[in-house]
């Protein structure tokens, strides 16, 4: 798959400049499949969450509201009882991937439970676009920090990229530099830790960082 691992979205030129890059066409050519799992993992999320992710409302502008030429849901949790035969297929014909944010074992949880996780291989020319979680859960660890799913056996998660993700800098007041920092020392692997303006693409193993704000990158 084609990567671009973001905190909050794609909310400036640069980052929809690299997107369209990894899609090879422009946003209005493009079939996505939002995938809205990880939100009912997070006590902070719901409903209401999910309705506006879904509905393209106010605050989706910079997700599914960027004006795809069509928008599907991909709700993990039902993909187990409705059978490969019929998912699947709803999964190749798709260009992009949005898979938002709220917690990333749950995430996890649920992309090993539906079989989503063992055909990513497969779809080498498919984008995957994250927010938060929607990111982290390619990483191989979140940190304790961001564990909100009370059934987490622990922090790992896919370990698709090996690198992890602090991310929201400075947007809330347990997202400082100074935490980051105390999370990059125990997280045990490469980490970058960005804001709501910056993104990482990730193609055939290259890693770029693409910003307009403020990220930092640590050593292992």
């Amino acid at each position: 798959m084609k990567l671009l691992l973001t905190s909050g979205g794609v909310t400036n030129p640069s980052i929809r400049s690299a997107l369209e890059e990894l899609l090879g066409k422009s946003i209005a050519e493009c079939r996505a499949l939002v995938v809205p799992t990880a939100q009912w993992g997070h006590p902070m999320c719901g409903p209401e969450s999910v309705r506006s992710l879904i509905a393209a409302g106010s605050t989706s502008q910079s997700f599914t509201g960027l004006g795809w030429a069509s928008l599907g849901v991909l709700e993990l949790t039902a993909l187990p009882t409705i059978g490969e035969e019929r998912w699947i297929p709803w999964v190749r014909e798709a260009d992009v991937l949005l898979v938002d944010g709220g917690d990333a074992t749950y995430l996890h949880h649920w992309m090993r439970e539906s079989g989503l996780a063992d055909l990513l291989p497969s779809l080498p020319d498919t984008v995957w676009v994250g927010v938060s979680a929607g990111s982290m859960v390619l990483t191989p660890r979140i940190g304790d920090d961001f564990v909100e799913w009370p059934a987490a056996p622990d922090d790992r998660t896919l370990g698709v990229v090996d690198f992890s993700i602090f991310p929201h800098l400075d947007l809330f007041p347990t997202n400082t530099l100074a935490d980051a920092e105390r999370w990059a020392a125990e997280i045990g692997v490469p980490s970058y830790a960005i804001d709501e303006q910056t993104a990482i693409a990730v193609v055939d193993g290259s890693v770029e960082v693409v910003s307009e704000g403020q990220w930092v990158a640590f050593e292992a």
